[in-house]
């Protein structure tokens, strides 16, 4: 029976289908009528919405946020509910925070005081502080915090589809440096400080107590947050009130409802002005942020803000900004002029006032032409020496030098990051995926469309994310280091290249290489359009993206977001072959060439032909007879009756296939890194010309290990090559030709004496320029 058992289990697993190909099963949840088997949302779909109304003041003596909110929770899930779960995302630094409990880290040689303080030092306490939470009614009710989550405990079960319920929930906490690790950089948010003028710049970030996401997906969503997996909420509506230092400027998410009690008149009046601009209006200059640095206003401004159907609320707050905006349309968009602004401290200036407002409004025409259009009023970019991403607002950096220069890395890293979080507007802001479970879904996503943006902003932008070649390096990676693109955010190892950069590249080879771009754009366009303003899993988009693109990519998906498998396909052989015409005037000829060549070829003969001066049979011409100028290859009388029997028998396709006279080459392929890809194999001829054929992924349908195939061409072909311009991410290209090809490595020569290694050329191209041009004046 024993015996019996295991041949069964044995035979069990033989027969299991393993192909590259197989259907996606057991990855893939069941459909339902919450989401079908289309990916798209089903006719029972729900989601829960919560709408807030917030009083806030920031403290710039103490750095420190106190606020209170009336919150409005909708049921409109099938299921009574006897608690609620929020999130208190600021508790990740706070002393006690599993963020510092889990931290691996270690110790070199050398080791910096400030790296040795990041280590160690969790004193700094920035986790909220709870003061009571309340009903609508003012009744306290019972909460639970668990790290950085909250759960409140509600006295009667909130009925299932139509029960509302309002908390009041009253709070502080220490506003962070964002700058510095030891002091909970990893919230995202905080304040810098400006040493120069003793200014603070703020970017006020997941600091208010906020209801985690509760969907037919996951229930409630309230996995812990460790600073990798950010944030999963669901949409409402804000009125937020902000109370700041009469001098602050509020740069904020959603609409300014009390213009004239915060603006000057000629502020209001550029505002104006800027909504049917060509180019960025300032509304607040440099001269006016530089004066008001001088001094700090010691009464207060409340500003109040509104914002429909969004999934967060954040603001940057700071005397020192210098604000500029610029009307956009958007063809589609249920708003008639987006605002395009920018917000930033005179330290960016020239780079943000001469960029970043342009950059908004390129990044929202390019993503809604690939999405949906932009449907909110603003979008705005503040500098703040980190990026980050919120509804209509996002914080980002790039500074020149103090003398006003800087160099093509400080510009296309900075346009690089304001494309990026603008664009997280569309993913999640929209397009509402859960960050906490797959960060590629946003960052992925994303950074694949930030990649269609740089390339539409400059044909030679230097993009990082969405080019084949620059995700090898990572693909043939130790394995150890590596997790398959569906991995939860926490416990991704390598979070850059897995979340941000492998997805955006698997996106882009889909659509320029596997599906083409126009069943890509219309497929993700629909999934764009099925996904806006709802919660989204990973396997709504790709069964979206086969059901509006008409194209199986169960493969595709397992292949490159499943496993760690890589693309390494080699050309193992080429053989060339010729058809046997049987015409002895072609055929005959060929031999006796084939014998010639052969002969010359011996290095017996070769040798002779250089060591003996002559034969027997050429010093004596009487040892010659017939077979010395009999031509065995020559074709005879008979050879041309047999031919044109031959012919005869032919049918006029066949003698066509003959006629044609073409040489045959059989290719021999085997795919050793374990994804299979469409072959893209380009054939050079000895005429100087080439021809490139592509062929679809399913050729490995049968056999994913190792494959054959045959072309014909009418000239002879010299060299053949796989993947010539390098889009399928091939981690070795030296096995992509035949003949073999050597690839170089360079090396670098250099004197010895003296040498440092950058110190004949400067980084700051336009820092050189303008001090060639100062020292020319002089």
């Amino acid at each position: 029976m024993v015996l019996l058992l295991v041949a069964t289990l044995t035979y069990a697993q033989q027969n299991t289908d393993q192909s590259k190909f197989r259907q996606l099963g057991t990855e893939l949840p069941t459909p339902n009528t919450y989401r079908t088997a289309s990916g798209a949302p089903g006719e029972s779909y729900w989601q829960q919405r919560v709408d807030y109304d917030i009083k806030v003041e920031l403290d710039d003596e103490k750095q420190k946020i106190k606020g209170t909110e009336m919150i409005t929770y909708f049921n409109n899930s099938p299921h009574p509910l006897t608690y609620l779960w929020l999130q208190l995302d600021q508790n990740v630094v706070h002393p006690e925070s599993d963020t510092y409990k889990t931290a691996t880290n270690k110790l070199g040689e050398r080791v910096s005081a400030g790296q040795l303080n990041g280590m160690l030092d969790n004193s700094f306490d920035g986790g909220h502080k709870i003061e009571y939470v309340k009903d609508g009614t003012g009744k306290a009710l019972k909460f639970t915090i668990v790290k950085t989550m909250m759960r409140v405990d509600l006295p009667t079960p909130l009925i299932a589809k139509t029960g509302k319920i309002q908390l009041q929930i009253g709070w502080s906490y220490n506003i962070n440096d964002r700058q510095n690790p030891a002091l909970g950089a990893d919230s995202r948010g905080g304040y810098e400080l400006f040493p120069e003028d003793g200014n603070y710049l703020y970017t006020i970030t997941q600091w208010f107590p906020r209801l985690a996401v509760y969907d037919d997906y996951n229930g409630w969503q309230h996995k812990q947050f460790l600073g990798q997996g950010e944030f999963t909420l669901p949409f409402g509506n804000y009125t937020v009130a902000i109370t700041v230092p009469s001098d602050h400027i509020i740069a904020a998410t959603g609409a300014l409802q009390n213009a004239k009690e915060v603006l000057t008149a000629d502020q209001i009046k550029r505002f104006e002005e800027a909504k049917t601009a060509t180019k960025p209006v300032v509304i607040v200059t440099q001269a006016e942020a530089t004066e008001k640095e001088k001094t700090k206003a010691k009464d207060k401004k409340t500003w109040v803000y509104k914002a429909e159907n969004v999934r967060d609320f954040a603001f940057g707050s700071s005397r020192k900004f210098i604000w500029d905006a610029m009307g956009v349309k958007i063809e589609g968009s249920p708003v008639p002029t987006v605002m395009a602004m920018s917000y930033y401290p005179k330290e960016a200036n020239p780079l943000y006032g001469h960029l970043s407002t342009e950059a908004v409004a390129h990044t929202l025409r390019v993503y809604s032409k690939h999405t949906i259009p932009y449907p909110y009023p603003v979008a705005i970019s503040v500098e703040a020496s980190n990026g980050m991403e919120y509804p209509m607002i996002c914080f980002n950096y790039g500074r020149p030098e103090k003398d006003g220069t800087y160099s093509d890395r400080i510009k296309y890293g900075m346009l690089g990051v304001i494309i990026h979080e603008v664009g997280h507007n569309f993913f999640p802001m929209i397009v509402n995926s859960d960050e906490r479970q797959w960060t590629w879904m946003d960052e992925g996503l994303n950074s694949f469309c930030q990649f269609l943006a740089e390339q539409e902003w400059d044909r030679s932008f230097p993009s990082n994310g969405g080019q084949a070649r620059n995700i090898v390096g990572y693909m043939k990676a130790d394995k150890e280091v590596q997790n398959p693109i569906m991995t939860n955010s926490e416990s991704i190892i390598r979070f850059g290249p897995n979340a941000y950069t492998k997805p955006a590249t698997a996106l882009n080879i889909l659509r320029e290489t596997v599906m083409g771009r126009e069943l890509f754009d219309f497929a993700f366009r629909e999934y764009a359009r099925r996904w806006a303003f709802k919660h989204p899993t990973p396997y709504d988009l790709f069964r979206t993206m086969e059901d509006a693109s008409g194209v199986d990519l169960d493969w595709y998906w397992r292949g490159w977001f499943f496993t760690t498998d890589n693309v390494d396909i080699s050309l193992d052989a080429v053989t060339e072959f010729r058809m046997d015409t049987k015409n002895p005037e072609i055929e005959k000829p060929l031999a006796s060439k084939k014998s010639k060549e052969q002969l010359e070829r011996d290095v017996t003969f070769q040798n002779n032909k250089r060591d003996l001066a002559t034969t027997a049979v050429e010093r004596n011409e009487a040892l010659k007879d017939f077979y010395n100028s009999y031509d065995p290859n020559a074709p005879a009388p008979t050879d041309r009756e047999r031919y044109e029997k031959y012919l005869a028998s032919l049918s006029p396709k066949e003698k066509a296939i003959i006629e044609a006279n073409k040489s045959y080459y059989q290719l021999d392929l085997s795919n050793q890194g374990g994804l299979v890809m469409p072959l893209i194999i380009k054939f050079e001829f000895e005429d100087g010309t080439s021809e490139t054929q592509r062929i679809p992924a399913e050729i490995w349908r049968l056999n994913d290990k190792k494959i054959s195939k045959v072309f014909a061409f009418a000239k002879p072909v010299k060299q053949v090559i796989l993947d010539p311009q390098e889009e399928t991410a091939d981690v070795n290209t030296e096995n992509n030709y035949y003949p073999r090809r050597p690839i170089p490595s360079r090396f670098e020569v250099f004197k010895q004496e003296g040498f440092t290694r950058g110190a004949s050329m400067g980084s700051n191209p336009m820092q050189q320029a303008q001090q060639q041009k100062k020292a020319g004046s002089n």
